[in-house]
């Protein structure tokens, strides 16, 4: 898993498979499973997963930056947070730390996904 957010009704990954695997359904299941038995909410959140999921496969590298963008900023889309560094149920810090941004990023302006709506 190369970034994932979790917020209290959905959560969003970038995954590399294993050649030849496209069992989705099941990695989400337990995911969700997981997520479900392990991480506690923010108070006043209810944690309602939403049905099914939507996948993508990654085209080139400007798709795969558009996405984990679109994946670290979601917090901040939601209202959940100010900045994707605040978001304790996120893999921004860990992608801060390999060098992939900067600690303030998200702060400064929006990010350019305004165009992406995967909700």
């Amino acid at each position: 898993m190369e970034a994932f957010v979790l917020l209290p009704d959905h959560l969003h990954c970038l995954w590399t498979l294993p050649e030849g695997d496209a069992d989705y359904s099941s990695r989400w299941r337990d995911i969700k499973k997981y997520a479900s038995q392990e991480f506690l909410f923010p108070p006043g959140t209810q944690n309602a997963w939403q049905r099914g999921f939507w996948e993508h496969v990654i085209r080139d590298e400007n798709d795969w930056q558009r996405h984990m963008d679109y994946i670290h900023y979601n917090p901040v889309k939601h209202g959940w947070t100010k900045a994707p560094r605040h978001w304790e149920w996120s893999s921004f810090r860990q992608c801060v730390q390999k060098g992939w941004y900067e600690l303030d990023w998200g702060t400064q302006h929006t990010p350019d996904i305004a165009d992406m709506n995967w909700e």
